[in-house]
């Protein structure tokens, strides 16, 4: 989290069999993750991560084989106080200090690095998802911050759910993301951290203004996205899902300097759009893809298309068998 490259991703399938276990201990072990590992059972070592930076935020998504894995008294002197929020997605224990809590899929809890632990998974993992972030951008949220190490977090924590949908998307944007808005990214994670762990009722207050909005504004647009073909998509059914208001959802997105209505069009708009270019598609009629995209007036359809792209359907079709743009 000090530097270096904001995202690199590792595999033990790179290795041969044999020398997976040294290598992984002395080039991640010793110098990335800092933890010592130990097979369980007679299954080969597999592990796969993805770690990801963000200013003063470390996202990282891990698959292994069953392990135990140890954060040594040598290691946690380190002078890294980072905190880790360990989402499991599977059934693991981890203890450090005089704590043991058992995780179930869904469940989290608050890991301190300077402090000796570890965890044993008995079963493969999936995807681990861990949050580490400086111990000083929690302390002033979290009315007893060695409270909360080590306590048990809830599958149906609202900010829980809503802070893991909302890294998800991160994952998959941070690449294409300005240092800006990595920043500020970064600092609506924590907002939905110290909720979830439970904050002070200023820092709580602070922090349902600003990270839990953007947290449900992304899942809205997420789940919009996910549904977009759909003729019944509707702010009622997508406030439904959602269990909040549609007015809520359109304050939402006024916020965004938009509508609902508008962002579905967009979307609409740019998917009819790229299947227009995609050879795939170069069989479909226009009526097709339109109808395809969500749209039930082809009319409209023709007349929302040409304002967006200042085009007809049929030009940009066009340009695109000809190998341009539009």
């Amino acid at each position: 989290m000090q530097g270096g490259e904001p995202s690199f991703r590792f595999s033990t399938d790179d290795l041969p069999e044999r020398d997976r276990l040294p290598i992984w201990r002395e080039t991640y072990g010793r110098s990335i993750v800092k933890l010592d590992l130990e097979p369980v059972g007679d299954r080969p070592l597999r592990i796969e991560g993805h770690i990801q930076a963000l200013p003063n935020l470390a996202i990282a998504s891990f698959s292994s084989t069953p392990a135990r894995v140890t954060r040594t008294r040598a290691q946690a002197s380190d002078s890294n106080d980072d905190l880790v929020l360990v989402i499991a997605d599977g059934r693991i224990l981890f203890h450090q200090g005089k704590k043991e809590v058992e995780l179930g899929a869904g469940e989290a809890l608050l890991w301190s690095n300077a402090m000796p632990g570890g965890s044993l998974n008995n079963a493969p993992i999936d995807r681990l998802l861990t949050l580490a972030v400086p111990r000083t951008a929690l302390t002033q949220s979290l009315a007893n911050l060695d409270d909360a190490l080590m306590q048990r977090i809830a599958r149906d924590n609202e900010a829980m759910r809503l802070l893991v949908g909302y890294v998800r998307i991160l994952q998959a944007e941070i690449g294409t993301m300005s240092p800006e808005l990595k920043a500020v990214s970064g600092a609506h994670v924590q907002d939905l951290m110290v909720l979830a762990l439970g904050a002070s009722r200023d820092a709580a207050h602070l922090a349902r203004g600003r990270g839990v909005r953007v947290a449900r504004l992304q899942a809205l647009k997420a789940d919009i996205v996910a549904n977009l073909t759909g003729r019944d998509l509707s702010i009622d059914r997508l406030a439904a899902r959602h269990g909040i208001s549609p007015r809520y959802i359109r304050s939402l997105f006024d916020s965004d300097q938009t509508t609902f209505t508008d962002f579905v069009l967009n979307q609409r708009l740019a998917h009819a759009h790229r299947c227009l270019q995609d050879v795939r598609f170069s069989g479909y009629m226009i009526s097709t893809i339109a109808f395809e995209a969500g749209f039930g007036d082809l009319s409209y359809f023709n007349l929302a298309f040409r304002r967006r792209y200042n085009a007809t359907p049929s030009e940009v079709r066009g340009a695109a068998r000809l190998g341009g743009g539009w």
